[in-house]
Parts: C-alpha cells; structure tokens; sequence
C-alpha cells in the first residue's frame, strides 16, 4: 500500500449514508471508490449460490478465495459489482442477502481472504473507502478518516425508504430490529470488530441531508 496515494476511510453503522457519501466524494474528487459491504454481500450471494454452511469458516475461506469481485460505471454513472463477471448489483440490495453479509463477515479467514481484494482497490489518483473497519484495519495509515454513524431509528427509515423504492416489500419496525441486531453483531465480533479508527472525525449524520454531509467531509480535506 502506497503512501503517496491519498485515502479517505468512512466508516460506520449500516444505514448510516457512508455509501451515498463516498459515491459523491469519489465523483467529485475524480478518485476510485470501494464498497467494502458490497463485497461483503457479493460474497453472500456466491454463499447463497453455492449452498455453502454459513457456520463453516472453512468452506467460507475456500469461497473467498475461489471468486472473482469487480466495481465497474456503468453508463449512467452508476456503480455495479460484478461476482464472476456477472452482475448481481440487484441481488445485493436484499435483506437476505444483508443478513448472510453480516453472518459471514464475523470469521477471521474470510475478512483476511478479503483484505488483499480490498487493498488492490488502492490506484492514482486516490480513493474513497467506506466500510466498518476500512480506517481501522484495511487501510489504518489512510491519509483521512471519518466516521459517520446516525441513530438506530433513522437509519432504519432510510433503509426502509431505500428497500421501498426498489419495489421490495418491507415492514418499518423489523427493518430498526435488523439494523440494531445488526449493530451488535458488528460492533461485539472477534475479527475487526466495528470501532472508531483512531484519528478518524466522528460526524452524526441523523439531522443532516446528504450535501450537507458531503461538504463537512470535502471541508475536512481541504483543511487537512
């Protein structure tokens, strides 16, 4: 990993905006752009495919190792993952598949199969990283990090609202109970736990648009 490359880590809860935040930052900045959670369900999808026990660390690793994960634009300046070079930017939108992430996401070998994936992501001009523990272990000497959280409650509406746009039925109240069981699961696992990096600014995003986000992030880094 270079060090002449500069980084922004955001990191956080899910439904916290840290993807809709970095996709513009990554716009507006001209960098590449990495969903670490996209890659996380990416890998759900290949678990979901190949009937693999969620509980099997093992066969999980194998998985890891054996797929092939790609970001690509489309032509409406949108991004896709591509898990095999097939496109499944759909499938990654499920609860399902949000709840076998999450599951996966807690065993050391398939964070650490992950990490060099993650890591190559790492070009000029420079890159933006969201994810759970993008500052803390992927990318710990990032040239800037934030951490962007929001209550359990709003979280929960946005998600809900998202799911809803796309035409998937969903109910307000399990949609709160999933984010929090979620919350617990990430922030008390062994393997890279859910932490404020070090050094990292800590924004609240409850009351705020998502402009308003972007430009206290993009007046971080003019001011660093």
């Amino acid at each position: 990993m270079s060090n002449l490359i500069p980084v922004l880590t955001i990191d956080g809860p899910s439904g916290s905006g840290k993807g809709s935040i970095s996709k513009r930052i990554a716009e507006k900045l001209g960098w590449r752009y990495l969903d670490s959670g996209a890659l996380y369900r990416a890998l759900g999808v290949a678990a979901i495919r190949s009937k693999v026990d969620l509980k099997n660390e093992d066969a999980l690793a194998d998985l890891v190792r054996d797929i092939e994960l790609e970001f690509k634009r489309t032509e409406l300046g949108n991004w896709s993952v591509l898990l095999n070079g097939q496109e499944v930017q759909n499938e990654l939108q499920t609860e399902q598949v949000g709840d076998v992430a999450s599951k996966i996401a807690v065993f050391k070998r398939v964070r650490d199969g992950l990490l060099a994936k993650q890591q190559s992501f790492l070009k000029p001009p420079g890159l933006v990283a969201d994810g759970r523990d993008m500052g803390s272990v992927v990318f710990p000497t990032a040239t800037h990090k934030v951490y962007l959280t929001a209550n359990a409650a709003e979280r929960g509406k946005r998600r809900y609202k998202q799911l809803i746009e796309k035409g998937i039925s969903a109910n307000l109240t399990d949609v709160i109970q999933d984010i929090e069981r979620r919350d617990e699961r990430d922030k008390n696992r062994r393997a890279s736990p859910l932490v404020v990096p070090t050094d990292a600014v800590y924004i609240d995003s409850s009351l705020c648009t998502i402009e308003e986000v972007v430009q206290q992030v993009l007046n971080l880094l003019k001011n660093k």
